[in-house]
């Protein structure tokens, strides 16, 4: 579903501030797929996500989703594609237009759109729908502005907004970083369910180890601008926060240390 190859990205060739974040990054999920990518400041975990995404185009390597190579192709057209929630809660949702008004701008993603606005009784039926599953109540409150939610109601509408269309590949980039405690866990297993049902093809970028382990069926670690792990099945679930610490000192010759990721 997602081909990575050979991909290379280095921002300010040149100057004194040449930065080469992507080294020859290689990686190839399949249909369904639920990868955890983890990795010290600067590693290139967003970056790579940014690159899948076609916010910048890479100096070399190819990507392909579903079947098309979408390398050159600009951010707007690649959207059609993917599904994408940022950590600012605030970044995926329209404060001053409502609830069904947002989720129509998601469900009409990649089509052709004229001068009408007019959301349909059976298009409001699967907002209602689809938004009952978060078990938070946003179903009975579709004419409220998105900006009387709180951070994570507003999280949680950003993910069923991005899973509307079922896209073909589904990016988290540290989306429950900036939420509270509390609410991070249960924005955590909304996604996770959402993910599962749909079966959707999904790379989650974290700074948590052990939610890392626990969600997906395959996790990678990056450092430096490379990919230093790969750990999948029974490895996977059967991997502790001490073992994925070693692991990562041993595959990259450096510490992994609490200043670079929440062990716990």
């Amino acid at each position: 579903m997602l081909h990575i190859e050979n991909l290379n990205k280095t921002f300010n060739p040149g100057t004194p501030i040449e930065n080469h974040v992507l080294r020859g990054v290689s990686l190839h999920l399949e249909e369904g797929d639920y990868v955890t990518l983890i990795g010290g400041n600067g590693a290139g975990k967003s970056t790579l996500l940014s690159g899948v995404a076609g916010t910048f185009l890479p100096d070399t390597g190819t990507i392909t989703i579903g079947g098309t190579e979408v390398t050159n192709l600009p951010e707007h057209r690649r959207a059609v594609y993917l599904g994408r929630v940022f950590q600012d809660p605030m970044t995926g949702t329209a404060a001053n237009m409502n609830i069904e008004e947002n989720m129509a701008l998601a469900y009409r993603r990649g089509k052709r759109r004229g001068l009408g606005w007019y959301i349909k009784s059976k298009e409001r039926e699967l907002y209602r729908e689809r938004l009952s599953t978060l078990e938070l109540g946003l179903e009975d409150r579709l004419t409220d502005k998105v900006g009387l939610l709180s951070g994570g109601q507003r999280q949680a509408l950003t993910l069923v907004m991005a899973t509307l269309k079922q896209p073909r590949v589904l990016l988290l980039d540290e989306h429950t970083a900036a939420l509270d405690p509390k609410t991070a866990p249960k924005v955590l297993a909304i996604g996770t369910k959402i993910i599962k049902e749909l079966n959707l093809t999904t790379m989650m970028v974290t700074h948590n180890m052990r939610d890392a382990i626990y969600h997906g069926n395959r996790l990678i670690m990056m450092s430096g601008g490379r990919i230093v792990l790969d750990i999948s099945g029974d490895e996977k679930q059967k991997l502790t926060v001490e073992e994925l610490v070693a692991k990562f000192s041993l595959a990259s010759d450096e510490e992994f240390t609490g200043d670079q990721a929440l062990l716990g």
